[in-house]
């Protein structure tokens, strides 16, 4: 019998119908079952998965470490109007706005740059602490024929308090680096916002967004900076960014394609 070909058992299990999907997909699907329930091993992973995700909502921003990793870059410390991170939460109203003090020392500090940078905490401190000094870096390279004011650090900050930001340092356009809302898949990704002539009361469609920046197959710090360093170029040529001002950058950067025979 052991000469014979095929005489091998087939594996009585059935096969997993998931198998693929999963491959191609961070969303819990097809996790199994244990009797009426799902199995501790999932159970446990989503758990761990929720607690992250609100520790990045909690975790405090680490100035002082993230100026070190922005060296040798200059850069100014502010804040919003919420007090602290609960009433941040409560009020995402106080975090688009400056308070009087960080107001006043960037109205003394006016650049006339062509871009500023703000890094704000936003929902995850934890993705701006694993992400955005190395990003701000790659974008440098990018940048140099650009005058870039000093690097601005927000707590407890939203996205429009980068057009304050930007209105007080005079800056043709400003760039918001901010810890995106976590998930139960990725707590610590980074987005970006640019918005051209930055002023109090700019809408969200008057911005483009560059999301997804982290490190467990989302953008790498250079496909992020390569599409930044395009959207800043191509916004002040043509004096607008948002919903008019289309990414473009991975379709230029593809190779062209082959020419139809016949010359079609």
């Amino acid at each position: 019998m052991d000469d014979l070909p095929n005489s091998r058992p087939t594996d009585p299990r059935p096969q997993d119908p998931w198998k693929a999907l999963r491959a191609a997909t961070a969303a819990r699907v097809g996790l199994g079952r244990s009797g009426d329930a799902m199995p501790l091993s999932a159970v446990l992973e989503f758990q761990q998965a929720h607690a992250m995700a609100r520790d990045a909502v909690h975790a405090p921003l680490d100035i002082d470490a993230l100026e070190a990793a922005l060296k040798p870059l200059e850069c100014l410390r502010v804040t919003s109007e919420a007090a602290g991170r609960a009433e941040y939460l409560r009020r995402p109203d106080l975090g688009r706005k400056l308070d009087r003090e960080s107001a006043s020392a960037l109205d003394a500090a006016e650049t006339g740059a062509d871009v500023a940078f703000v890094i704000a905490d936003g929902l995850s401190a934890t993705a701006v602490q694993m992400h955005a000094a190395n990003l701000v870096h790659a974008c440098m390279e990018r940048i140099s024929g650009l005058k870039v004011a000093p690097v601005v650090l927000a707590s407890q900050a939203r996205v429009a308090l980068g057009d304050d930001v930007g209105e007080r340092l005079g800056a043709k356009l400003v760039a918001v680096l901010i810890g995106e809302r976590p998930g139960l898949s990725v707590a610590e990704s980074l987005g970006v916002y640019l918005t051209f002539g930055p002023k109090r009361g700019r809408r969200d469609h008057e911005r483009n967004c560059i999301s997804n920046v982290h490190g467990k197959g989302g953008l790498t710090y250079a496909q992020a900076a390569d599409k930044l360093a395009w959207l800043a170029t191509s916004a002040l040529r043509l004096g607008l960014t948002g919903v008019k001002l289309k990414d473009d950058v991975d379709a230029l950067a593809a190779p062209p394609k082959e020419a139809l025979p016949g010359g079609g």
